[in-house]
């Protein structure tokens, strides 16, 4: 092969990179971008805070359902196609959550999304784990911490802009209306440069599985977000118990397809691989304290600080920017000092969200929100340092066939984390304002508790480990 094919080749890789991508930067932005616009949606639509968090939730809770099944689905019946099917839906559904007439039609919606969501998202990473050698994949996997960090950056900026600006009357609707073009975009540069894949398995889908895993994470998640709607009856309770022994008999149907060799959901060698399940584990509770922080803060600045749409996002900006500074640094670390990259970031986050609980608790954010800047820049730099250190060792532990999968359970687990975290802060957060009406500070400063408590365990782990992990060559 010649020098100039050889260049073209490694080009169109890169290429390809960007357009996939790109998928994910629409998929980040809108996640973060309709938090700014909950205020005005609830004005609009008379929305309660249940639906305001169903907007929120239901858009993770279908996206973590449908990550393990397309994720194997990716690797059975191709990346490629799965990826571009989950772009296109995503690009449909994003457009109809633009034209919402109602709170119903857009949770509906925003429903579709996620799922749509999650037929793109695994085989983004699970593509450059295949198409990229090691030395190069440590680069592409620290540039999807950028990308992900940018889209988290604008996502802010971008729905307080639109918000404030009301585009042509349109009040909220362009952050999702301006999917379109980027989905389409997108689309075009994964036709374009993408290399044809080999599927690498003939396994069929596991239909059941399937269908197990998405009735135990409903079970779970539904009462946690209606349950103080309801007053917290009984059968909230029991959906939940309902729920955790669906989880139980799902793992235990995995493990039966293993050994009778029909197709797993959820690889159970990866569920024997001890480093991978706690890593997994490290990335749900990370997420679980990360993202309930962020819907509460952007309800807290609006309603309670009475900051406009834009100055929210301008406020809640050192956090992403702070991401992206430090996930581009440490990008070029490849797969280095892992262990010393999550021992130093959590410890990052826990110091900037403990930082946040005392302004909060101390009502110096309700004079001026530009004291939060200072401590949501050092969440953002320890999220930056932390986030691809951990994937990259996560994804360490699976092997090339089982790539769409293993990225599937890693970002399912994140997305279950990321909804368990939305539900139960946000619990404590209205909760606590059903009982002190304008308490928005106190409720805020309740609420940070939970991250700290998290983070707090995850500092004691990481230090655990990376101890160990000193001692080991000397014995």
């Amino acid at each position: 092969m010649s020098l100039a094919s050889t260049n073209a080749r490694r080009s169109n890789r890169w290429l390809a990179v960007y357009a996939l991508y790109l998928a994910m930067f629409m998929n980040i932005l809108d996640m973060t971008v309709v938090n700014l616009a909950l205020p005005v949606i609830r004005a609009e639509f008379n929305a309660t805070d249940t639906q305001l968090e169903w907007i929120v939730v239901v858009y993770i809770l279908t996206f973590a359902a449908g990550l393990l099944p397309f994720g194997r689905f990716g690797d059975v019946v191709g990346r490629d196609k799965v990826f571009l099917c989950g772009v296109a839906g995503f690009t449909g559904s994003s457009l109809a959550c633009g034209v919402a007439p109602d709170t119903q039609f857009l949770i509906i919606s925003r429903a579709v999304q996620g799922l749509c969501a999650a037929a793109m998202v695994p085989q983004i990473l699970a593509i450059v784990h295949v198409i990229f050698n090691d030395t190069e994949k440590g680069k592409a996997i620290g540039f999807f911490g950028s990308i992900s960090a940018l889209g988290a950056v604008a996502g802010p900026l971008v729905g307080g802009l639109i918000v404030t600006l009301d585009v042509f009357d349109l009040s909220w609707r362009p952050i999702f209306l301006m999917n379109l073009p980027i989905g389409l975009i997108s689309i075009f540069g994964a036709l374009r440069f993408l290399p044809s894949l080999q599927t690498g398995t003939r396994l069929a889908p596991d239909w059941s599985g399937t269908v197990l895993f998405l009735l135990a994470v409903t079970l779970v998640l539904f009462p946690l977000v209606e349950g103080r709607q309801f007053r917290w009856p009984f059968w909230c309770f029991g959906l939940m118990a309902l729920g955790l022994a669906g989880s139980v008999l799902f793992y235990r149907q995995q493990v039966s397809n293993f050994e009778r060799g029909l197709p797993e959901l959820l690889p159970v060698s990866l569920c024997r691989d001890r480093s991978f399940v706690l890593g997994v584990a490290y990335v749900s509770i990370c997420f679980s304290a990360l993202a309930g922080l962020f819907f509460v803060l952007s309800i807290y600045l609006q309603s309670g600080l009475g900051l406009t749409p834009l100055s929210a996002g301008l406020t809640l900006a050192p956090h992403p920017l702070g991401v992206m500074l430090a996930s581009t640094l440490t990008g070029r670390l490849g797969t280095r000092v892992q262990e010393l990259r999550i021992l130093t970031g959590a410890s990052f986050v826990l110091a900037g969200v403990t930082v946040l609980w005392l302004i909060a608790n101390s009502g110096v954010a309700a004079s001026n929100g530009f004291w939060l800047g200072l401590p949501l820049f050092a969440v953002g730099l320890g999220t930056g340092v932390l986030i691809p250190a951990l994937f990259q060792r996560v994804l360490s532990r699976v092997s090339g066939a089982d790539a769409g999968v293993g990225s599937g359970v890693l970002q399912a687990f994140q997305q279950l984390g990321m909804a368990v975290g939305i539900a139960l802060q946000g619990q404590i957060f209205f909760q606590t304002l059903e009982k002190m009406p304008g308490g928005y500070s106190s409720a805020a400063g309740l609420t940070l508790l939970y991250p700290i408590t998290l983070f707090g365990v995850l500092v004691a782990l990481s230090l655990f480990f990376f101890l160990g992990r000193q001692r080991g060559p000397k014995s």
